[in-house]
């Protein structure tokens, strides 16, 4: 039974949308942390033919450096942008303006790195969070999507698995 079936609040969300789209997944890699611990187990199954990657990063922005950081945030999102090994990203947060997080799905590692390391809005990024110390916590997570159930606009992008 998944939770999200019976609780109640999901149910309300439920009630007032359109379209619900749901991935399920394995934790592959958890570096960091979140509110002081680590809340992802290594997962050992793992589909050796499914090259789906989904990520989450999370980070607690220092107070006296969140102007410098939201002012560099446009930049360093600008190679997302008709991205071909990307199928999704979102930024989501728990404290808005300090929590930020972000979770994206690409379509296999190279697509990931390629983002990551060659982009060089995003390297330059690395590099500043690094020189100008924006986080007081910081987390990166990699998960294997391995169950998609649902629709996103009209259809399920993630059938196959």
């Amino acid at each position: 039974m998944i939770f999200s079936q019976n609780a109640e609040l999901f149910k309300k969300y439920k009630n007032q949308t359109a379209e619900r789209w749901t991935i399920f997944m394995k934790s592959i890699l958890a570096r960091g942390s979140w509110s002081n611990q680590n809340p992802f187990d290594l997962h050992p199954d793992l589909d050796e033919k499914n090259d789906w990657l989904c990520i989450i990063t999370r980070a607690t922005i220092r107070w006296r450096k969140l102007y410098s950081f939201w002012k560099y945030v446009p930049t360093s999102e600008k190679p997302l942008d008709k991205n071909d090994g990307l199928l999704y990203t979102k930024g989501i947060g728990e404290v808005p303006i300090i929590q930020m997080a972000t979770f994206s799905i690409w379509k296999n590692m190279e697509a990931l790195k390629k983002f990551a390391y060659e982009s060089e809005a995003h390297r330059v990024a690395i590099q500043k969070t690094r020189e100008l110390d924006w986080y007081s916590e910081e987390m990166f997570c990699r998960f294997q999507p391995y169950k998609s159930i649902g629709t996103w606009g009209g259809e399920n992008p993630l059938s196959n698995l």
